[in-house]
Parts: structure tokens; sequence; C-alpha cells
């Protein structure tokens, strides 16, 4: 695993290795490269802006204890817990989302609040309790935390380039109805683009496993509060386990975090790079993406999109090549978890972004875990488990030979 630290170290570096004694080895082990690991900070920082960076890295890291304001109940202690190296979780550290009802009808289903729903916080500070998953819950969703290098880049592409592929109705017939997820914002949402385009009092969803955060301080804010119990401007309260005891029973004043921690850690995520191709020119790699188009991934893995005007110039006008149409999709039995959010289904889930993909491994240990709540290590089978609107690209690649397979593999490691 990366250390949250290695940034720093990749900086310094150079210039530590000018001062090396003559005929002396060199003073560390060489830094590992960059096309192996996700964190670092996007090309173009000013000095100023490599300064904000670097606070956001340590405060991802932090680790809370019950005196600095942790729970009552929660997840994890730290972002970097379930971002590993700004990587994806472990599935050891997978969180779970619950209710009652019919996941096909959002607007009917009992997100089971009295019972500590919508999010399942297991772990508890001294003196308190944790909770346990409730009997009547029908809805149960299990996922783990996903790449966070890149976000920067998805939050500066206009609205209207994602909603350039939504066809809810399938008019076209291919059979892919990608939708947008549009969220009401809460209070202390400020967008930070004007391309943020209004659907009646509500805004596009663009991060997170159904597409339920509208922007990196959405999910920051909330990611604080449900999966750490740590309260902030944004959301000033604390979780806590109902069947238990209320919601003052930690001891730390509100906010926990100030805002400049909160802007600190949404600066950092904005401007962490995108993960680097790893050998790209590779025979096999150019013949698997050819596959990986021809097969049909590529209608709802789409390949690239580009941002608007930023106020943060390295993210304003680039090509993001981040495999993904942040849309939502239905992908069949295998896959749905009867948990709807915002608007999406119990089937639905946001195209996740695929740039990454063959550094996951790198960060958990050499093993890498795929999917939404990492139930595999095959990343065969995990495209093989793809139902629904991926249907017709699943029984494509199933029926390539074992030749051609192991060249849309290469392609998608090579990411």
């Amino acid at each position: 695993m990366t250390s949250k630290r290695s940034i720093r170290w990749r900086l310094l570096l150079p210039g530590l290795a000018l001062i090396t004694l003559g005929g002396c080895g060199p003073l560390f082990s060489a830094s590992p490269a960059s096309s192996e690991i996700l964190d670092g900070p996007i090309d173009g920082l000013s000095a100023g802006q490599l300064a904000a960076f670097l606070a956001g890295d340590d405060a991802f890291a932090e680790a809370f204890s019950p005196q600095m304001g942790l729970g009552p109940v929660f997840n994890e202690r730290s972002c970097v817990a379930c971002h590993p190296g700004d990587g994806r979780g472990h599935p050891s550290t997978n969180l779970t989302r619950f209710g009652r009802g019919d996941g096909m009808q959002p607007d009917k289903f009992d997100y089971l609040i009295h019972l500590g729903g919508p999010q399942l916080q297991p772990h508890a500070i001294p003196g308190y309790q944790g909770e346990r998953l409730p009997a009547s819950a029908t809805g149960i969703s299990v996922r783990g935390g996903p790449l966070v290098t890149g976000l920067g880049l998805i939050e500066a592409i206009p609205d209207s380039v994602i909603l350039e592929r939504e066809d809810p109705d399938d008019l076209d017939g291919d059979g892919i109805s990608g939708r947008a997820n549009y969220i009401a914002p809460p209070a202390f949402l400020a967008p930070l683009y004007d391309h943020f385009v209004r659907r009646g009092t509500k805004l596009l969803g663009r991060f997170g496993r159904k597409a339920t955060a509208i922007t990196l301080r959405h999910q920051t804010a909330n990611a604080y509060f449900h999966d750490m119990g740590i309260s902030s401007d944004a959301i000033n309260s604390d979780p806590y386990n109902p069947q238990f005891g209320g919601p003052q029973a930690d001891h730390a004043a509100d906010p926990e975090v100030s805002s400049a921690t909160l802007s600190a850690v949404v600066f950092y995520l904005r401007t962490l790079r995108p993960p680097e191709r790893h050998q790209p020119n590779r025979s096999d790699v150019i013949s698997g993406e050819r596959l990986f188009i021809q097969v049909g991934c590529e209608r709802c893995h789409r390949q690239s999109m580009t941002t608007g005007e930023s106020p943060i110039a390295p993210l304003a006008n680039q090509e993001v090549k981040l495999y993904s149409d942040l849309l939502l999709h239905d992908m069949g039995s295998a896959l749905a978890d009867n948990f709807p959010e915002g608007q999406a289904t119990g089937r639905e889930w946001r195209t996740t972004p695929l740039w990454g993909l063959g550094k996951i491994g790198n960060l958990l240990g050499g093993t890498a875990y795929y999917l939404h709540d990492g139930r595999t290590t095959d990343l065969r089978e995990a495209i093989l488990v793809h139902g629904g609107e991926a249907e017709q690209a699943r029984n494509a690649f199933a029926t390539l030979p074992s030749t051609e397979q192991e060249q849309l593999l290469s392609f998608l490691l090579s990411l």
C-alpha cells in the first residue's frame, strides 16, 4: 500500500539525491513509477495550490479519536481507511446501507431512519453501542469505497456533456437507457460551476455508487458525517444509534472539523491527478481496446468527456479519459441491491469509471477486488456477472475466443 505521505517523498527525492555523498549508494530506494500508483497532484498547480493540496493530504489521512469527535457510531476512523493510496477500499471496510420496501419505487421506500438507517454504523466509541442490521430490512446494499483520483476533472465536466448520452426511454433502440440521477441539493451546497443545470429544484448527481452527490463538497461532508460520525459546518450533527441512546453521546463540541479542514480535503480531492495508463502501446492492449468498443462496453463506459471552464486552471478544458458516462443503468438481478437512492432504483448503478482499474491490486497488498462490493478477484468474472443493459456486451465478450478475451482484459488492466 502506498503511504499517504508518499507524494511528499516523491517531491523531495530529486533534491535529496543532489546531496548524496560521492561514492555512496542512494539514500532512498526508488519511488514507485507514477503509472503504478494513484496519489499525487494534478500537473500545473501553483506553489500555493500545492501547499493547499498537501494540507488536504494530511487531513485526508487524519485518524479520529473519541476525544476529537469520532462517532458515537461510525464505520471507519479516517478517510484513508476506505481509500488506501487514494484507491478503492478493501472488502473488510465495506459499508452497508439498508431500508425496507420495493427497491423499484424510490418514492415509497422506507429508509428506516428510526432504526438507524439509511447507513449501518457497526462501530461505536467506548460506552456506546454500534448498530446492528434490523431484521426488517429488505433492501441491503453492501459497497466499498471507490477510487478518489481525478474527481476534480469529473466535477468540471458540464452537465450538458454528461446528458448527451441520456436516453431513459431507449429511443435509439440499442438496449442502453442511461439516465441521470437528479438530487435535491442540501442547504450547504454552493455550486462551484455555472454549468450545473437545474431540473426543477434538483441538480445532477455525479459522485457515489448511485450518483447521489452533486459536488465534492457534498460527497465529502456526507462521508465525514455517515462514515466517521464527524460533524462539520455543512452537517453540524452526529449520527447515533436510536435504539441505544441520543445524539449527544460524544463529548466533542460541534462542528468537529473546521470549515478550513473540510475545504482542504475537498481541494485535495479536486486536485488529485487522474490515473496514468500502463503500457498503452503494447499490441495486446491496442487490440483489447478495439474489442472493448466492438463488444459494446463503450456504450456505458464512455471513453472520454471534456471539462469546461474552471477556477482551477489545470482542470479547465481537459479531456477526461474516465471510461464512464456517469449515468444510471439497470445492471440486472445479479448486481441488484434493492436499495434505491435519489431517483436510482435498486437495480441501477452509476457507471463506475474504469480508469485506475489496473492499479487496484497495487494498493491492496497485491490482490485486486472488483465490482461495487469487491465480491470477486477475477476480472473476467466481474464482466460476466453484468446483466440488464450490459447483457448484450457481456454475451459478446463471453463468445470471444479466449485469446481475444485476454486482450480485452489486458486493455482494462492498462487503465
